[in-house]
């Protein structure tokens, strides 16, 4: 049976949501696993994944350890994975993840399977399923090295629930430096800050399309505001310089899953729908009725956006109270 090492993604010093699909994954494969924290202030936040059924929870805490450079990361995951006899390393498929992950494949000697979305046990092997053709198809596949490493879809495997107890902590010491550290030097962070959630962790995503041009925050921020939402934009909109590039999603963007998804002026263009067709519920609003966003859409109406939001945020307002 495997033994999975799962590495919790860390944020101001607290496990990010995003890790907790990684724990799903875990529990899918039917096979013990430990979490690794691994960051400055990850002490504190191993205290918030000790009642998930792991069997350890392993901490390495170093000031050096901040900074999304995943050079300083590779080398003390990989340790803590050979020193613990871990079989399978996983990470959720973030910026943070999809960087480190080959990086520890590489020093481990192990394959890589990016964008899982599913696992299951087959005898003494891991079947993986994963994503193909812009999500249009899946597939099934396994890894023949001995060591194995994966990243997860957060938007394809639902978030774990604690599930009771209060798994052992260990620390796990700090990797010596490598070549690939030496030549990096961490500068510094500037990162926009918001009151909205992050777009892969939002339980409801707001996105426009080109059609709003200037207008773009001016329509969504309302509504968004509202319900307390995330706002997305699909490549159009970021392209022509309406929305700021984190905002995308699509295939080159960011993939999400939230409860609602709202797809205001978005045409539907197939690189958009590989981000965002898991979503739970899409609401679309389009003044084109043939728009392929309406084929994915569980409510649509077709009207002109710049009439309809204004009037669905003051509707909204009066069921408000």
């Amino acid at each position: 049976m495997s033994k999975i090492l799962v590495v919790a993604e860390l944020q101001d010093g607290k496990v990010r949501k995003a890790t907790h699909s990684a724990i799903t994954f875990a529990r899918q494969a039917g096979a013990p696993f430990s979490i690794l924290a691994i960051g400055a202030g990850a002490q504190g936040a191993a205290a918030s994944v000790t009642g998930f059924g792991a069997e350890k929870v392993l901490v390495c805490d170093d000031a050096s350890l901040v900074g999304p450079i995943c050079e300083r990361f590779a080398p003390t995951i990989a340790q803590a994975a050979k020193a613990g006899g871990f079989d399978v390393v996983v990470v959720t498929a973030s910026s943070f993840g999809k960087d480190v992950a080959p990086r520890v494949a590489a020093k481990l000697g192990a394959g890589y399977a990016p964008d899982i979305s599913g696992v299951k046990a087959e005898g003494d092997k891991l079947v993986f399923r994963r994503p193909v053709f812009a999500g249009n198809a899946y597939a099934t596949c396994e890894i023949t090295t001995a060591l194995k490493v994966v990243s997860v879809r957060q938007s394809e495997l639902a978030a774990a629930e604690p599930s009771g107890g209060a798994s052992p902590v260990e620390s796990v010491a700090l990797a010596a430096k490598d070549a690939a550290e030496g030549r990096i030097e961490f500068v510094g962070l500037e990162a926009a800050k918001s009151e909205r959630p992050d777009l892969g962790e939002a339980r409801v995503i707001v996105a426009g399309g080109r059609a709003l041009k200037e207008q773009f925050a001016g329509v969504l921020d309302p509504l968004a505001n509202l319900l307390g939402a995330a706002v997305g934009a699909s490549r159009a909109a970021c392209d022509a310089g309406y929305a700021p590039a984190e905002l995308q999603v699509g295939q080159t963007g960011r993939v999400v899953a939230p409860q609602l998804y709202f797809a205001i002026g978005i045409s539907g263009a197939i690189q958009h729908l590989a981000g965002m067709k898991g979503s739970k519920t899409i609401v679309a609003v389009n003044k084109d009725a043939d728009a392929p966003i309406f084929q994915v859409a569980d409510y649509g109406l077709v009207a002109d956006l710049f009439q309809a939001v204004p009037e669905l945020v003051t509707e909204l307002k009066k069921a408000q109270g």
